[in-house]
């Protein structure tokens, strides 16, 4: 008898479109002036989830984990400054990081399983779930 391994299910246009457009979406706010917590956290969540995907993959796509790691660290700079200030923005001087780390997003997720990034987003919002209030 022949054993049955799992089935990978890839990643379809529509969900690709919903990870763009949590990425697009609140780069362009940012740009426009009109960024808030909210798309912030739509914007890092989906750029880190595809780059943890990735890494739980093994990826084999050059730069793709260093490329998402340099947008998520602008992230967190972005982050401390808006939780210290109240001022939701991506500078001048970050945006190429992020549109960086977004675009490297896009050309990564199709090589990865609808399992693989629901497991991971699972992983990741019991770490947040998990950590200490600050």
């Amino acid at each position: 008898m022949k054993k049955r391994g799992s089935r990978r299910i890839p990643v379809t246009h529509g969900l690709k479109n919903i990870y763009a457009m949590d990425m697009h979406l609140p780069y362009k706010a940012a740009c426009a002036g009109k960024f808030t917590v909210v798309s912030f956290g739509r914007l890092a969540a989906a750029i880190m989830v595809i780059r943890s995907a990735l890494e739980r993959a093994q990826t084999r796509t050059p730069q793709a984990v260093e490329t998402m790691d340099a947008a998520i660290g602008t992230l967190q700079v972005v982050r401390a400054r808006g939780d210290r200030t109240g001022v939701w923005e991506i500078t001048e001087d970050e945006r190429p990081s992020v549109l960086s780390g977004i675009e490297m997003a896009e050309q990564c997720i199709g090589t990865l399983s609808v399992a693989l990034l629901e497991q991971t987003a699972d992983i990741l919002l019991q770490q947040v779930l998990n950590e200490p209030a600050a």
